[in-house]
């Protein structure tokens, strides 16, 4: 199982609770755009914004328990890399090796793509977080 710290130095940290509801992804996009913009965050905020929203949808797919809500964070590492975070009150292991069908499972197929590392843990108190890296393009990195 990946440890569940935070592997950097921290430069901002962000997170909010939502509903188990479909609505929650489109406010994950509003909110996830406004706080990377607020911290000049030089990633591919559009990156980041469809990471976040697809594990958002992802949880209120599958995870959706009456009574819990998700949880949302954002962590800017001192490196200028950013965390993902999305915790939900399930424990069951989050599947990226089975192949879409149809119109479902292309979010964590997407969210693969798009992050440089994509881990979970169990929580101790209930349920698990699905955790998505994501670094500076070299071009960010490199000050060219």
């Amino acid at each position: 199982m990946p440890n569940p710290e935070a592997p950097a130095l921290l430069t901002h940290d962000w997170s909010m609770g939502y509903p188990m509801t479909l609505r929650s992804v489109r406010l994950t996009r509003l909110h996830v755009r406004r706080r990377l913009t607020m911290w000049q965050w030089a990633g591919d905020i559009d990156d980041a914004v469809l990471v976040a929203s697809e594990l958002v949808a992802n949880a209120v797919r599958h995870a959706r328990v009456i009574g819990h809500e998700l949880w949302l964070r954002l962590a800017e590492l001192e490196d200028g890399g950013l965390i993902v975070e999305v915790s939900d009150p399930v424990r069951a292991v989050p599947r990226t090796d089975v192949a879409p069908d149809g119109e479902g499972s292309r979010g964590l197929l997407v969210v693969t793509q798009l992050a440089d590392d994509l881990v979970w843990f169990l929580r101790p108190e209930v349920g698990k977080t699905v955790r998505a890296r994501l670094a500076l393009p070299q071009s960010c990195t490199s000050g060219t």
